[in-house]
């Protein structure tokens, strides 16, 4: 049984910023906390509007460190399940190469001794935050072998590792995100004792449309049989969801002051996309990009801000709205190829992971420890690197900004594209 989760998301640093954040292991007392406590006082907790980054976490311009500020990082408890190739949407969303895998083991635990050392993992990535000033609570652990059933569909669940899937910050407020798999129908259980924690402190806390996750939101016949099938698919925007009812996950959105930038995928629809245009607005405006991607799902190991004015593109996965950026005065960094192994596991995920970092502030950033590329690019950016190893946990499917989510930083709400 795996139970991770540092909240997934967005962006960089900002001078106080609270992290959802996860953790692998069984067993484990859940609700823990730095002896620092939450942070005083509903105003001064939530007056961070200017968050900067991928789905939740804010990068804020002028910030002070980490360390100075109080920073909230939940650890998510989860039992992690390897998901059933039983329906469309998983062979959507991963890597052929990978079926075979899912076929045979779809419904049981991943491998005990490969979760082991994802445990070991990400306690110390959880270990290392904590060193550098963030307070770490962990969310309630879930049995997701439990088969659950509504009129429309039967599953059991996955895990809850992944807190930047399903939670979108916005200012002072929590959005709950409509995700599109059935095995992750009931994940929001995980989060809401700390939600409502955040609540009870002055956060607005919106659940988005929950999905009846219907036959009819899937294409039932979607083919994906090969990457140029998906190539050709993704250009015409043709998805293995519909536009049955809206859906998204939180993850495909990442952050920039008030625009809100969002890729339509295979979790992500138009009708998502529109409910959330709708719900921020005026206040925010929500913008479509897309990429050269065959399998897009989730756009922070595609397009990951860094910091005000400055971005990582996926040279593999172009944007093309790129000039968009340019005209702005952005600078666009292309990452290195990742160094991962070939033979190294990546069962929901691709390498790219290694553009999955985590912006404590625009000067720290938190990377593989066996990516030394990456880590040269920051340096020359002037950027500390913190480096820890997850390649395990990375099997389970995200990075270090997948599996953390930032709640509060503080500063001013502020316009890159005006």
């Amino acid at each position: 049984m795996l139970r991770v989760r540092c909240l997934r998301g967005g962006s960089r640093g900002a001078e106080a910023a609270h992290f959802i954040g996860s953790r692998v292991g069984a067993g484990r007392e859940h609700g823990a906390e730095c002896s620092h406590g939450a942070p005083r006082g509903v105003q001064r907790a939530w007056d961070g509007g200017s968050r900067f980054g991928s789905a939740g976490l804010g990068i804020m311009p002028h910030v002070q460190s980490v360390s100075s500020a109080k920073t909230v990082c939940y650890l998510i408890e989860s039992s992690q399940r390897v998901l059933k190739l039983n329906s469309v949407t998983p062979c959507a969303n991963t890597y052929e190469k990978y079926w075979g895998f899912y076929q045979k083991f779809g419904g049981e635990s991943f491998p005990k001794d490969h979760v082991k050392k994802a445990i070991a993992e990400i306690e110390e990535m959880c270990n290392i935050l904590k060193k550098e000033g963030v307070i770490v609570k962990r969310p309630d652990p879930i049995d997701w072998s439990v088969k659950y059933k509504t009129p429309d569909f039967e599953s059991t669940g996955m895990y809850a590792a992944m807190p930047r899937d399903i939670l979108l910050v916005v200012g002072n407020e929590i959005i709950e995100a409509p995700m599109a798999w059935r095995a992750r129908f009931f994940e929001y259980r995980a989060y809401r004792r700390i939600i409502k924690d955040y609540f009870n402190n002055g956060a607005k806390w919106t659940t988005a449309p929950k999905p009846t996750m219907a036959d009819e939101l899937y294409d039932q016949d979607y083919p994906i049989r090969s990457v140029e099938d998906r190539h050709k698919l993704a250009a015409q925007g043709k998805f293995v969801t519909t536009e049955f009812e809206p859906c998204f996950d939180a993850a495909d959105f990442i952050r920039a002051g008030r625009d809100i930038f969002v890729q339509r995928s295979q979790v992500t629809n138009y009708m998502g996309i529109e409910w959330m245009r709708r719900h921020l607005a005026p206040d925010y405006r929500v913008h479509v990009i897309s990429f050269k991607d065959p399998n897009p799902m989730h756009i922070d190991a595609t397009f990951n801000i860094i910091g005000p004015g400055l971005v990582l593109s996926n040279p593999d996965r172009p944007c093309h709205q790129i000039e968009l950026f340019k005209k702005a005065g952005w600078t666009v960094i292309h990452p290195p190829v990742p160094l991962i192994p070939d033979d190294h596991p990546l069962w929901m995920s691709s390498k790219w992971l290694s553009m999955n970092v985590l912006m404590l502030d625009e000067k720290r950033v938190m990377v593989d420890a066996n990516e030394t590329s990456i880590q040269k690019m920051f340096e020359n950016l002037g950027i500390s690197t913190i480096k820890v190893n997850i390649r395990h946990a990375n099997s389970l499917g995200g990075g270090f900004h997948c599996w953390t989510c930032d709640i509060r930083r503080r500063g001013t709400l502020q316009s890159y594209f005006d």
